[in-house]
């Protein structure tokens, strides 16, 4: 297994139990608690139990041993969980793709983790079976309905092994998962993540503004493939015994229904989820008196859309993080969601975080630069990639390549990504600032900011607008509107409009497509 051997910023624990051992210890502690529900499907910890011991078991007798790379290729639903947490037993590798990614995407993250065995639900099949026989599979199993030829019955497995404990010796510090980036700006990586990163993630978010408990019942719609949406709920709330609700995708208003129906108690949602919330006209119809906490995170969520859910009264905050922090980093409480909108917060417990300069020396308050983290939650490594792992982890600390700014209060702000601030005569310009203003513009639906080259100032700010329906913005109004909500240098000296913005599988918008179809650079 070509894993890092060390990581520099990586806290040793060495005690034995690994996350498979959560469900092990609900099950026989409080056996008949409602673990999971998935449709009309519904089960206690020790029925989930048992369906992952006879899985990790059937994955055994298939030669899956501690180290081996499991590919997940499915929608949420109870097999992604018991597939998961069957891994985690064993000491394997789980390995979620992204089924909104291309066939030629998930063959390039197939080879490049070195998977031997694929569990897939048929319809997306289409994502592998051009590959299938290049690929270093060895093994496919289909959840459910038929499966390709050669390839096992998930419940046909089940069947078929017994539901004994596996009892593969683990300790925290042993590999989990591996999620690979977006990959925005190239190749994607695999972060590698370990057994104790979800656990300390637990321990965040028990200690947090967003706390849950063991009376949770969380519902998860953000995809498993997604760390936020396996990481920031799910994980932790199956850690402690709580309940979890599953969504296989996003519908409005089935959400809503779910909250009222099954007195959901948080609910974590990605910034275009919430916008598609908020913009359903009866959204006062549902009960959603059960809800405590209202999270946001995977990319900034527009500031109209956290006052749309303030405003009726509910606890709306947001958080940060990213794959390679296991979600966490960084949390804005509800008491201060009004009065530091833009901000996403303060450090969570066991993470430790700083601005630094170009020399990794500290900003003074107010000043912008690069934010960098360490902790528990920080992952171990990018697979087969030393190179990219030495030059993102220096000096023991995790470099984000996020822009980030904190005030005198000690709250954070991430201004944008390197990559995406441009410079206009001389002057840094973040295009996350101008979009939060534009975003309060009554005729703007979504926007995006990015450079175009100018003979004068070097690149000034281009407005990407998807209008709200029937509207149709100028970019004089634009331009007035932001007049004296910001410097002048920042104001957008060009509008396109468009029907849509370009994103990618995890919904965060691609910059780079926008600036190739607008510059050609």
């Amino acid at each position: 297994m070509t894993q890092p051997s060390s990581f520099p910023i990586h806290q040793d624990v060495h005690y034995l139990g690994g996350v498979g051992d959560w469900i092990t210890h609900h099950a026989t502690q409080d056996p008949q608690r409602m673990a999971l529900v998935f449709g009309d499907l519904r089960l206690t910890y020790s029925e989930l139990n048992q369906r992952i011991n006879r899985l990790a078991n059937a994955l055994t007798d298939l030669g899956v041993g501690k180290g081996d790379r499991v590919a997940l290729l499915m929608l949420n639903g109870n097999h992604f969980i018991e597939s998961f947490f069957a891994c985690a037993k064993l000491g394997a590798i789980a390995l979620p793709l992204n089924y909104r990614l291309s066939a030629e995407e998930i063959d390039f993250i197939l080879g490049d983790a070195g998977a031997t065995v694929l569990l897939y639900q048929p319809a997306l099949a289409d994502l592998f079976r051009p590959i299938r026989q290049s690929s270093a599979l060895r093994h496919g199993i289909a959840t459910e309905g038929e499966a390709e030829p050669g390839d096992h019955h998930y419940d046909a497995l089940l069947d078929a092994a017994p539901a004994s404990e596996p009892g593969v010796p683990l300790n925290q510090n042993d590999p989990l998962m591996m999620m690979y980036t977006s990959g925005t700006t190239g190749k994607p990586k695999g972060a590698l993540l370990s057994h104790g990163n979800p656990t300390w993630l637990t321990a965040d978010m028990v200690a947090s503004d967003a706390a849950i408990s063991r009376d949770s019942v969380i519902l998860t719609i953000a995809p498993l493939f997604h760390i936020g949406g396996l990481a920031v709920h799910t994980l932790p709330a199956l850690n402690i015994g709580a309940q979890v609700v599953l969504h296989a995708q996003f519908d409005p208003r089935h959400t809503l229904a779910t909250v009222q129906e099954e007195r959901i108690t948080e609910l974590f949602l990605l910034p275009a989820m919430w916008q598609a919330l908020s913009q359903l006209p009866n959204v006062d119809d549902y009960d959603l008196s059960s809800l405590r906490s209202l999270l946001s995170g995977g990319a900034p969520c527009p500031i109209p859309v956290i006052e749309f859910f303030q405003k009726r009264g509910l606890a709306f905050q947001e958080g940060f993080g990213m794959t390679e922090t296991c979600a966490g980093a960084c949390i804005l409480g509800s008491a201060d969601a009004v009065r530091k909108n833009g901000s996403v917060g303060k450090p969570l417990v066991y993470v430790q975080m700083r601005i630094v300069d170009e020399n990794d020396q500290d900003v003074a308050t107010g000043e912008v630069g690069e934010l960098i983290l360490r902790g528990p939650t920080m992952f171990l490594g990018y697979w087969g990639r030393p190179d990219a792992t030495e030059e993102a982890c220096r000096n023991g600390w995790f470099h984000s390549g996020d822009l980030a700014r904190r005030d005198e209060e000690g709250f954070y702000y991430i201004v944008d990504r390197k990559k995406d601030m441009l410079i206009s005569g001389g002057e840094n310009v973040y295009p996350t600032e101008v979009e939060q203003v534009l975003y309060k513009h009554e005729q703007v639906l979504e926007v995006a900011v990015i450079g175009v080259p100018d003979d004068k100032w070097g690149e000034v700010p281009m407005a990407v607008v998807v209008p709200r329906d029937g509207q149709t913005p100028t970019l004089e109004s634009l331009r007035d509107f932001c007049d004296g909500k910001l410097g002048r240098f920042k104001i957008p000296k060009h509008l396109a409009l468009v029907d849509e913005l370009p994103r990618n599988a995890t919904g965060k918008i691609l910059k780079r497509t926008l600036r190739d179809r607008f510059t050609g650079a």
